[in-house]
């Protein structure tokens, strides 16, 4: 395996090489957490790794199969309902601190959270599912643009306690539910040390090949802790080492070396590239500016043989869904047809006609 060689790997780990028949539940256990602030966006995000249409997947969030709650790094998350539980004990305590803190801001410690908490469980109480307005309108939190950020605040608290998580959609609208309403609490527990060996060999076996640093800034633990992690489990690991960096990986994936062309319509935010902390064997730096702001917002990108060429974005319309494109280098007029040739995925999945302008 080389450097220039990573992108390639990356892809057969994602499950991006190869159309995959595991149902949207699986995609996302496979991935352990998939990254979802960018709700149509993450949708696609699974829909781009299986042969699930948008309709499915939401069927799969609405029957929590897929659990979406702030999770790792304080952010949305795709989750499986089977990794849920664990997951939450690892990194909650964590997480919470961040959003103790920002409450703090507004005057609301942890006593008055944890008192918000037991109003939320009343009111969510026998399957309930409400939008965060409607929960702070029975909280009597009044709308403005600061007490958005306090609304966010405390339903991530609910969140990170493992109090509620997102419920059925209400039309467009995002609600929240109480959790053990959901999904069932396992018997058994991790200790930390378990947990984060098995969030590691996960991580390592879905994203590989992946540095230890790529690790620590996808889970949101620091690399000390991540090396302690790392040494549990290497020895199910390969590992190579390439310009002085160790890259760690799943055992079989050098079984993967046979190489085919493919074009992937990645959405904005999408694993394969926001959960490594440097990102050059998928895109070159010069155009990374174009993909992804230093604040954290990514665009939607189009991959070509694992690597980013150019940026998408996509309107939907009554009838249809218009495409538009950005190459980073414009591609001839020949390559471009087989360059379109990657969004009929996306059409299959959406179930009405894709537009390119």
């Amino acid at each position: 395996m080389t450097h220039h060689e990573i992108s390639h790997y990356r892809l057969v780990s994602q499950k991006l090489y190869e159309t995959s028949s595991n149902s949207p539940e699986e995609i996302v256990k496979h991935l352990c957490a998939m990254q979802a602030q960018d709700y149509a966006m993450a949708k696609w995000a699974i829909g781009s790794r299986c042969e699930a249409t948008e309709a499915a997947i939401e069927e799969a969030i609405n029957s929590a199969k897929i659990i979406r709650t702030h999770i790792l790094r304080p952010t949305w998350h795709f989750v499986s309902a089977e990794d849920i539980y664990w997951m939450l004990d690892l990194s909650g305590p964590q997480v919470q601190k961040m959003t103790i803190s920002a409450a703090k801001k507004y005057g609301y410690d942890v006593k008055m959270l944890n008192q918000i908490n037991s109003q939320i469980e009343k009111l969510l109480a026998g399957n309930n599912h409400l939008t965060r307005d409607e929960i702070m309108q029975e909280l009597n939190i009044k709308k403005g643009s600061n007490q958005d950020f306090l609304a966010a605040a405390i339903m991530m608290h609910a969140e990170l306690d493992g109090l509620v998580c997102n419920g059925k959609m209400k039309g467009k609208q995002i609600t929240y539910a109480l959790l053990e309403e959901r999904v069932s609490k396992p018997k058994t527990k991790f200790t930390k040390e378990e947990a984060l060996a098995k969030l590691a060999l996960r991580y390592f076996e879905s994203h590989g090949p992946a540095t230890l640093l790529d690790f620590s800034w996808w889970s949101g633990f620091p690399p000390t802790t991540c090396k302690l992690a790392l040494s549990a489990i290497e020895l199910h690991l390969n590992s190579i080492e390439i310009e002085n960096q160790i890259y760690w990986f799943k055992k079989d994936i050098s079984d993967e070396t046979h190489f085919r062309e493919s074009v992937h319509f990645l959405p904005a935010f999408d694993e394969i590239l926001i959960s490594y902390k440097t990102r050059e064997a998928s895109i070159l730096l010069e155009h990374q500016p174009q993909a992804f702001t230093n604040n954290g917002i990514f665009k939607p990108i189009i991959l070509e043989n694992g690597k980013v060429i150019g940026t998408w974005k996509r309107t939907i319309k009554k009838d249809h869904a218009k495409i538009e494109t950005q190459f980073f280098n414009t591609p001839e007029s020949s390559k471009k047809e087989i360059l379109f040739e990657g969004i009929k995925a996306f059409e299959n999945y959406l179930g009405t006609k894709v537009v390119i302008e």
